[in-house]
């Protein structure tokens, strides 16, 4: 909790940055709003003319959470170039107390970012049609699937030379894992051979378990567990991610630091 603190402290600190975090969110909103509400249509929601915002706000929400990849690379990549890592390092505390209490901190910060997306969502004329039970879940849900990406942040961060790198490695790779998904488009769109990739995309399966969840339009290619069973999927890919990914950020942690 003290890392945690010393984080959101220092964060805080540097009011661009959090600008700048909270802007990219609220233009996603605004230009898939606006610019392709009209240009891609939703199976089975023809003549709807709110079809696609229902449809996309989903797929802003899981990118956005996963998109915190970014924040814990850079930031733990900066602490080792700036030499606080050894700092911490000579001090009596766990070894995962550094890497946990950025990954803590982040995930506050994401929950601010996910809540101004969500008035932006509203005022844009997405709607929550579940009840107060299911939009608590898919908050929750979106939630830890942020947590289980900042560990796979914090092994990017450590794993590399320095921010400016760490910040293009925490998000070149998600831009084809983010568009070959449903999060914007509706898999039934794409060619054959791909449709099954993107309904077994990860992502894919927070975003449409959001989509249950919130009581949003949850179109598939393809029949099978993905579609079936979104949030089951999703709950075992945090698991998954969790169990590979903290263990390996601990460990190239001890061996960053005792550079």
């Amino acid at each position: 909790m003290t890392i945690t603190w010393r984080n959101i402290r220092a964060g805080w600190r540097v009011p661009d940055n959090q600008i700048y975090m909270f802007i990219q969110p609220i233009m996603f909103v605004l230009l898939f709003a606006y610019v392709f509400g009209g240009a891609i249509p939703i199976p089975g929601m023809e003549g709807d003319d709110m079809a696609f915002r229902k449809y996309v706000m989903a797929g802003i929400f899981a990118q956005t959470m996963a998109f915190a990849v970014a924040p814990a690379s850079v930031g733990l990549a900066d602490d080792i170039q700036k030499g606080l890592i050894d700092r911490f390092r000579s001090l009596p505390m766990a070894r995962s107390a550094v890497i946990s209490g950025r990954v803590v901190a982040d995930l506050a910060n994401q929950a601010i970012v996910l809540a101004i997306m969500i008035v932006c969502g509203l005022l844009v004329g997405w709607r929550i049609e579940n009840g107060v039970l299911g939009f608590l879940g898919g908050v929750g849900l979106l939630l830890l699937f942020a947590f289980a990406m900042l560990w796979v942040g914090a092994l990017i961060g450590l794993s590399v030379g320095s921010p400016q790198v760490a910040a293009s490695a925490g998000l070149i790779w998600l831009f084809p894992v983010t568009f070959l998904s449903n999060a914007f488009i509706p898999t039934p769109t794409l060619p054959d051979w791909l449709q099954p990739v993107a309904d077994w995309n990860p992502l894919s399966s927070f975003v449409a378990a959001s989509r249950e969840l919130f009581g949003n339009p949850n179109v598939f290619a393809t029949d099978g567990f993905p579609a079936e069973h979104p949030i089951l999927l999703s709950l075992i890919w945090v698991v998954v991610i969790i169990a590979v990914f903290a263990p390996l950020a601990v460990r190239k942690y001890k061996k960053t630091a005792s550079k």
